[in-house]
């Protein structure tokens, strides 16, 4: 083995493999036997192509220059479903719902907006055999203002191209249309601001006549402003819906049944069986016959993947080696979802629940395949450390690995802190190169589950109610410290990065703590107020929660935003944007950086063409990992790496 310093290793990880070798897979779908689902192509310029297997061939349905993505919420999700052979996508450069047939040129369902962006979005859709509709979630950008309405509706497949008619109307945000197997009645979430999905929803169920109109007033089923209801599903009975809901501290099931209107708990457990709403499509379990659903949940930051009685509510557990699971599909005995592990990319797999026996359909990148490559890849060990008012926090801490190089004796590897997005998310276990880009060189990684993230239950989800920029940050800095008093990083080369929320986190905590010796920015907020004023309707009212309403705590956000505390700032930072970024503008990093060098920072910024909240293209996301490992290596850790 080579003796290095860490920091300095050379890395069979470098980021032209990764992008030249990596997909995106999203959400997969079982269609009868057929099996489809979603690839996010940086080599296409991040084109969404919807995939088919068809015996051992995978074939792509969505032909250039069609992209099956949207943009309802901005975040998007859910563009796409498939119904006897028949595919149903929104295209994301006009927005328009399409229809294609096999090998078919895809068919306008909706027309084409009179001028750009000034049309309807559509996601979460389903069909509706009976009527020969679609029906999902419709926003209505006609208007071209910033905070569109938002609806339940539907479009008629037989007369196409047409407007879509509206079902459910009057709440701020619509999710999850369901139609009943007899197909007479619909349920869907709703919530209002100033509420997210996972703060309170409330789920409905309304009539409809033979027309797809609502027949009669809707019916509550469960939910409220303070109890968040994730994913419904009718039994396959249609006596009754199962749903997720958190009124226990939980994310827990319940069954809801229609003739007595009672509901049940099913398998009571301090575990999370959701998942925050940030997008539309997200499913964490399918029911495998009547009586039985497979289901993925998650604990202490690891996935686990499981069948549960509904009648006994016995779970077992599933032994696989993964251990973060999502986009959970069944049909009798098989299932199909998507799962990964550290030393696994993510992948599309398909499970045989009678044999027990496992089959990779696809798979992000191969690249953990080559021996070398395998050989590098660190294992995430979850951890629980102290921090502020007598509290636990949580997260995944990566060790440096490189099974060609060791360092000196009694030498401690340099940490970056990375901090997810949302804020209410979570850190991923499944392989990421993006991580083992920086352990594979001699570099540490702690991914943090700071007091907000999901997966630890309510109470430590509502740690970050008005404390954004205290309780996240405090987290970060405690996470640090804890390895660092274990000797396990050196305390005194330790770096924070992270995207969107993320990127605010990193900024407060380089400005109102003295500990990360520098960071990094993406597309990152600066200035709270701006984006309380300025940011598009699904998160408008986001930062109540997080803050407190504005403009009554003006000086609140004053406090808490870096961009008013960049005198107290005085590390390396390096920012990262996208020119079309709606969730961030460029603005905000624009003068967090214009700030920063005024007064002699070492600053380097990075403004993507072409790119919104987070980067799909190849070129893109290569150069952002070289270019914030060169300005740590060169500005902070003082490695030695090669140029």
């Amino acid at each position: 083995m080579i003796k290095a310093p860490y920091g300095s290793w050379n890395s069979p990880i470098t980021s032209d493999l990764i992008v030249a070798g990596s997909i995106g897979l999203n959400e997969i779908r079982l269609d009868g036997d057929a099996v489809y689902w979603v690839e996010g192509r940086p080599q296409e310029q991040g084109r969404n192509v919807i995939v088919r297997v068809d015996g051992d061939a995978r074939i792509d349905v969505t032909q250039k220059p069609f992209s099956a993505r949207t943009r309802v919420h901005e975040y998007g999700g859910g563009a796409w479903t498939v119904d006897n052979g028949v595919i149903y996508f929104s295209n994301f450069s006009d927005g328009v719902l399409y229809r294609q047939k096999g090998n078919a040129k895809p068919e306008a369902l909706t027309p084409a907006p009179a001028e750009k962006g000034k049309g309807w979005r559509f996601a979460d859709g389903i069909i509706d055999r009976k009527r020969n509709l679609w029906i999902g979630v419709g926003e209505d950008h006609t208007a071209g203002n910033a905070h569109p309405e938002n609806y339940i509706v539907a479009v008629d497949l037989a007369n196409a191209p047409s407007a879509p008619r509206i079902i459910a109307r009057g709440h701020d945000f619509y999710a999850s249309p369901k139609l009943s197997p007899d197909g007479e009645h619909l349920v869907y979430l709703w919530w209002d601001h100033p509420n997210m999905p996972w703060n309170g929803t409330t789920l409905e169920s309304v009539a409809l006549d033979a027309s797809g109109a609502p027949q009669g007033e809707p019916r509550t089923i469960a939910g409220g402003v303070a109890e968040s209801i994730f994913q419904p599903e009718w039994l396959p009975d249609g006596s009754g819906v199962l749903f997720v809901s958190d009124k226990s501290g939980w994310w827990n099931f319940y069954t809801y049944d229609l003739a007595t209107a009672k509901t049940r708990a099913i398998c009571p457990k301090d575990t999370e069986f959701g998942l925050p709403q940030w997008v539309f499509g997200l499913s964490t379990y399918a029911f495998v016959d009547a009586q039985r659903i497979v289901c993925t949940y998650s604990e202490g930051g690891l996935g686990k993947l499981a069948t549960l009685d509904l009648a006994g509510g016995t779970l077992a557990p599933i032994a696989l080696p993964y251990s973060a699971f999502g986009s959970i599909r069944a049909n009798q005995n098989t299932v199909v979802f998507r799962a990964g592990a550290s030393d696994k990319p993510v992948s599309f797999v398909r499970l045989e629940l009678a044999s027990g026996e496992h089959t990779v359909l696809a798979k992000a990148t191969e690249l953990a395949d080559r021996p070398q490559i395998a050989a590098c890849l660190s294992m995430a060990e979850p951890i629980e450390y102290p921090t502020e008012n007598g509290l636990a926090a949580f997260a995944l801490f990566y060790p440096p690995k490189n099974a060609e190089y060791e360092a000196p004796a009694g030498e401690q590897p340099p940490l970056v802190v990375m901090v997810h997005g949302g804020p209410t998310s979570a850190a991923q276990s499944a392989l990421s190169l993006g991580i083992q880009y920086w352990t594979s060189r001699g570099i540490a990684v702690l991914d943090v589950n700071y007091g907000g993230s999901t997966g630890f239950g309510r109470a430590y989800r509502d740690r970050l109610h008005l404390s954004w920029g205290v309780v996240d940050v405090d987290d970060c800095v405690n996470g640090a410290k804890y390895l660092a008093a274990q000797g396990r990083v050196d305390g005194g080369r330790c770096v924070i990065t992270g995207g969107s929320a993320g990127g605010y986190t990193t900024l407060a905590a380089l400005a109102f703590r003295d500990f990360f010796q520098g960071g990094g920015s993406h597309y990152g907020v600066s200035d709270a107020a701006a984006l309380a004023a300025d940011t598009h309707k699904f998160e408008s009212r986001y930062m109540d929660w997080l803050i407190g309403p504005y403009p009554q705590e003006a000086a609140l956000y004053r406090e808490r935003s870096p961009i008013h505390h960049v005198d107290k700032l005085d590390k390396p930072v390096i920012f990262f944007q996208g020119d079309e970024d709606m969730v961030v503008p460029p603005n905000q990093t624009e003068m967090m950086v214009d700030a920063l060098r005024a007064k002699g920072n070492a600053v380097g910024y990075f403004l993507f063409a072409g790119e919104q909240h987070g980067f799909r293209k190849a070129g893109n996301i290569q150069r952002a990992l070289d270019a914030e490992l060169y300005f740590y290596a060169f500005e902070v850790f003082r490695t030695g790496l090669k140029y």
